[in-house]
């Protein structure tokens, strides 16, 4: 296993970091279990999570069960201290979570407990807003985005807040360190700003979508995450499944993720298919795995602490964690090269 630094902290985590947003509908929590026992094994020390999760779909009555999932493991193995525990406070919009309120002060001192409790532990080494306030371009919304409706004071404000609230729990030992998930670049920026003008948390990293289907993080995001050293931690890397080839023919196999989310969230387009056999085609010149190849591009990005694999069974945990043993040589390169300058938002 590989190891990066978290941000600018002590924090060696693992290049591949273990999802777990299957674990409680898709997966029950003796399959988690034998998917935690495994990585760890493996030398993945990294698991995120979310209050929110399961998903696929996401409910009231499921809410939370994934970090149940990873606290009664925790229990169960003893194995606190060889882990990273990253989760995520819900943004605003969902009602079944504090009523859909926004972010603020008081939901994150009660979501943190909240986690705690299920999570089983008495700190959280990594602590994420989920997605900002004010809204983003994020979870394929980039074509309506509009940021001349966002009111700057007010977004300044809740951010300004959120590191206040931020504060309360890392001094009060509940939280290590912090970090932000679906953010843009001004986004991020204003957090840093915040943050060092008044003595609050810095964020470390931020988790946001990345794959071979979506790379808008080279761009502003990537100058930023390399100058501030605020790394990426890179979901949905093989674009929910699309880049395994498993749906090639817009087919839908049982009981995977497409079956409940038909369009994949938005990432099944009019060209999604005919760029997807473009990669395939990549990886069967090279005689690669095609999912091996997708994670082993996001790792080699100068900008990547940690890419989140997500399964549902154990043959494709296997495959996804291998592929931090696969280097992708020059001629590789230039083949997903000129496929993305072709393609540069096949989604």
């Amino acid at each position: 296993m590989i190891y990066r630094k978290l941000g600018r902290t002590d924090i060696d985590v693992s290049a591949i970091c273990l999802g777990s947003m299957t674990w409680g509908t898709q997966n029950s929590e003796a399959e988690a279990h034998e998917q935690l026992d495994y990585a760890v094994d493996e030398g993945v020390n990294f698991i995120d999570t979310a209050e929110m999760y399961p998903t696929n779909p996401m409910s009231k009555e499921t809410k939370g069960d994934t970090e149940r999932f990873i606290g009664s493991w925790l229990a169960r193995s003893g194995r606190r201290s060889d882990v990273v525990i990253a989760t995520k406070i819900t943004g605003p919009g969902r009602d079944y979570v504090r009523g859909g309120r926004k972010i603020d002060r008081a939901g994150i001192l009660e979501a943190v407990d909240e986690s705690l409790k299920r999570l089983q532990t008495d700190y959280i080494d990594l602590y994420q807003l989920h997605w900002p306030n004010r809204g983003s371009y994020h979870f394929r919304q980039s074509w309506t985005f509009d940021p001349s409706k966002q009111d700057s004071q007010q977004a300044q404000n809740d951010i300004a807040e959120a590191l206040q609230a931020l504060d309360e729990v890392v001094k009060a030992g509940k939280v290590r360190h912090v970090g932000l998930s679906n953010e843009s670049a001004w986004g991020t920026a204003q957090y840093l700003k915040v943050a060092e003008a008044g003595g609050l948390p810095r964020v470390q990293s931020i988790q946001n979508e990345y794959s071979l289907m979506q790379r808008i993080f080279d761009l502003d995001l990537g100058e930023l995450a390399h100058h501030e050293n605020v790394g990426l931690l890179a979901y949905s890397p093989l674009a929910a499944g699309l880049l395994t080839g498993k749906y090639q023919g817009d087919v839908t196999p049982a009981g995977t993720r497409r079956a409940a989310t038909p369009d994949l969230g938005g990432r099944i387009g009019a060209i999604s298919f005919a760029v997807i056999d473009e990669y395939l085609a990549v990886a069967r010149k090279h005689g690669l795995d095609p999912a091996q190849m997708a994670l082993a591009f996001c790792l080699s990005r100068h900008f990547m602490t940690s890419v989140i694999i997500g399964a549902t069974s154990m043959a494709q945990l296997r495959t996804n964690i291998a592929s931090v043993d696969v280097t992708l040589g020059d001629d590789v390169l230039d083949d997903i090269q000129a496929i993305y300058r072709r393609y540069p938002v096949p989604m």
